[in-house]
């Protein structure tokens, strides 16, 4: 299993923050509204993901959810 990052479009309110803590810079604010209006973040390149979990961590809506993959697989 690959590092993944699911987005509950939803929940996200475009604030950005973890698109400015992303070490990779893999995440952006994306193009389509959510029924709230808010631009729900992007990933732009899952391979990239390192699993470090710091969207996650620092998203006030917990509208990210960060799957590691485990050593050894």
């Amino acid at each position: 299993m690959k590092n993944v990052v699911k987005i509950n479009v939803e929940r996200c309110k475009s604030c950005g923050l973890c698109v400015h803590t992303c070490p990779k810079k893999i995440l952006k604010i994306g193009d389509k509204a959510n029924s709230k209006g808010f631009y729900a973040v992007e990933m732009t390149d899952q391979s990239l993901c390192i699993g470090c979990a710091f969207c996650g961590l620092i998203c006030p809506d917990l509208a990210l959810e960060i799957y590691r993959e485990e050593k050894g697989e």
